[in-house]
């Protein structure tokens, strides 16, 4: 499966963002079920205000649990369980 181009470029400023030191992680309010998320933020500069960008906030519980690892061509899975 190929990595979309949205998400690759999300990642590298994402990257961009911890070598700069220029990442937060914000407790938030989920907006479908008003429960708190943790979401990792890149943080900017605009006019002299902070802007946060969010890319995705932290899985609660056991994240092996949430999700499935992608598939080797033999059907495999290519992580190892924790």
């Amino acid at each position: 499966m190929a990595i979309p181009d949205y998400a690759r470029t999300n990642f590298n400023t994402l990257l961009r963002a911890v070598a700069s030191g220029d990442l937060a992680l914000l407790e938030c309010t989920d907006a479908a079920t008003g429960e708190p998320r943790y979401v990792l933020c890149a943080v900017g500069r605009d006019s002299g205000d902070y802007v946060m960008t969010p890319f995705g906030h932290l899985a609660p519980g056991n994240p092996y649990d949430a999700y499935l690892p992608p598939e080797t061509s033999s059907g495999a899975s290519s992580a190892a369980p924790a």
